[in-house]
């Protein structure tokens, strides 16, 4: 897909998701519409600055699977697993639009670009979509989505207080006494901001998998002031250094994915050294939570069905629930083995920060809450199906953790429930209702005037002994024999029922069909001599 940020929006416009408003807005304001808003927004007229504001272009689950080129959302996870398994090189380039206007040194300004506040308790205005690039001399290439706080007008913090490839980098040139140079990319593709929120392995590069999602190299380009490249179709770059002072600086308050406030962090300072930007420039602002989600979770679904197939479970389907943020919670349905379940929960719950997983039986709607809620109503016995994993790695964000120390990661409980049908237990207790006749008794033909055909009256002890021979031969449910003798009206039938019980001569087998008691077929009660 040779397609930039611009022609995406334009994408978005054509189908309908996109709503171009032109009058003066105020910056305050822009967050809050866009929570308001079902499409996305481009705000061409921001009180104050000369650049248009886009925000919400993957807010939802349509214009998410519209980014990734795909015909439904499910597509997304096997476009991903496609691109991390064929993953393309980036090409190099001289340079771009995104170098037409270039600021250096003291005339760096932060402010003159339009950064939207967002909720009531933000420690600043925060640069949220800028797709970072960094290089470790030892370690290889990272890509990432991390956010800015803006203290000056050439001064961010980056929030990295979780674990993760940028911190690691990070920390390292710390240790070092240098700083860590990063290029950051505003406005790039959504391609590009799925790949670089894939937590790939160290030693992986993510923009090698942003090319496997488009069939073809990104183009990145050289900076000026840092030793470093961008992403070349970017609207605005940012290049800057991680400045060596560890995690000493707070910043935040910021809505964080969790839905919630998180609190004041302790992160390191980035230097910016350089602005460049296309001439007509357009800044975005990716809306949290739901902008981060929904390219969130396909990375989830990859993740965990790798881990799945390394554990040589055999998965049917992942939802990577929204209620659990697109982060911690996973309901993963398979085609179980004996003693398959529990191996599926410690597979699972290594991936990434999944911190609860439901594990349930093939014929559950992992999508449906319901359905899933009901399985472990009816199939959990929490004493043996319940597992507890104590101090593992956890996500500092998780707000039902004590606070740590500064620098400290915590540590969480993780947790797996087996919701599948236990072994040894009897298929038959769980086999659904199915109501007799639904495949040919609709609703529809008797709003519009079905009329059904009445059965005779007859001899209810002579139907009895004809429902004998019957069943002496094969056990049948009672609905199989009101189907099988359906020339008689159902009372005739129940009643010749009703006196092969008052005669003695009617029984049931273990699967609960009509047999004649005493028979080969005949259920025994528990204890029975045999």
């Amino acid at each position: 897909m040779q397609e930039n940020f611009r022609e995406f929006l334009g994408r978005l416009r054509d189908a309908g998701e996109l709503i171009d408003l032109k009058q003066p807005v105020d910056i305050r304001h822009i967050a809050t519409l866009v929570d308001q808003s079902d499409k996305a927004l481009l705000f061409h007229n921001v009180i104050g600055y000369d650049m248009p504001v886009v925000s919400g272009i993957i807010r939802s689950r349509e214009r998410a699977t519209l980014s990734m080129g795909c015909r439904n959302y499910g597509e997304i996870e096997q476009k991903l697993k496609h691109a991390i398994d064929h993953p393309i090189a980036p090409m190099m380039v001289n340079t771009s639009h995104s170098r037409e206007v270039i600021q250096t040194g003291d005339d760096v300004d932060l402010y003159q670009l339009p950064i939207p506040m967002s909720s009531i308790y933000d420690g600043g205005p925060m640069i949220t979509a800028g797709v970072v690039i960094a290089r470790d001399p030892q370690l290889g290439w990272n890509s990432g989505i991390y956010r800015f706080i803006v203290k000056e007008k050439a001064l961010t913090g980056i929030d990295i207080v979780t674990p993760n490839n940028m911190r690691l980098f990070a920390q390292r040139a710390y240790e070092a006494g240098r700083p860590l140079p990063i290029s950051i990319s505003i406005g790039t593709h959504p391609l590009e901001i799925m790949a670089s929120g894939y937590r790939a392995p160290l030693g992986v590069d993510e923009i090698q998998i942003a090319g496997g999602l488009r069939g073809a190299p990104v183009q990145l380009a050289p900076c000026e002031t840092i030793d470093v490249p961008y992403i070349a179709d970017a609207e605005i770059v940012l290049e800057g250094e991680i400045l060596p002072t560890g995690w000493t600086w707070p910043e935040g308050r910021f809505g964080e994915f969790t839905r919630l406030m998180g609190g004041v962090h302790w992160n390191p300072l980035v230097r910016i050294r350089a602005v460049s930007r296309r001439k007509d420039a357009i800044y975005y602002a990716l809306h949290m939570p739901w902008e981060n989600t929904w390219l969130a979770a396909p990375t989830r679904y990859a993740a965990i069905r790798q881990a799945l197939r390394t554990a040589g479970v055999t998965v049917k389907d992942i939802n990577v629930t929204l209620g659990g943020c697109a982060f911690w919670h996973a309901v993963i349905s398979i085609k179980k083995q004996p003693g398959e379940a529990k191996n599926a929960i410690l597979a699972a719950l290594s991936v990434m920060d999944l911190k609860h997983v439901v594990i349930v039986d093939d014929d559950i709607d992992v999508f449906n809450p319901m359905d899933v809620e009901w399985a472990i109503a009816t199939r959990v016995q929490a004493d043996r199906d319940v597992l507890i994993v104590t101090n593992a790695r956890g996500k500092p964000l998780d707000p039902s953790l004590p606070p740590a120390p500064t620098g400290v990661v915590p540590t969480t409980a993780k947790m797996g429930i087996d919701a599948t049908i236990g072994e040894g237990i009897p298929k038959e207790r769980y086999e659904r209702i199915a109501y007799a006749y639904a495949d040919t008794a609709k609703i529809g033909d008797y709003v519009n005037g079905r009329a059904d055909e009445s059965g005779r009256a007859g001899d209810a002890m002579a139907l009895a002994d004809e429902i004998l021979r019957v069943i002496d031969e094969k056990p049948l449910y009672y609905t199989e024999i009101a189907e099988r003798f359906a020339q008689f009206d159902f009372r005739t039938v129940a009643r010749a029922l009703g006196d092969l019980h008052a005669t003695e001569r009617l029984w049931q087998d273990p699967e609960g069909r009509m047999c004649r008691r005493g028979s080969r077929f005949a259920a025994k009660p528990p204890g029975a001599i045999q």
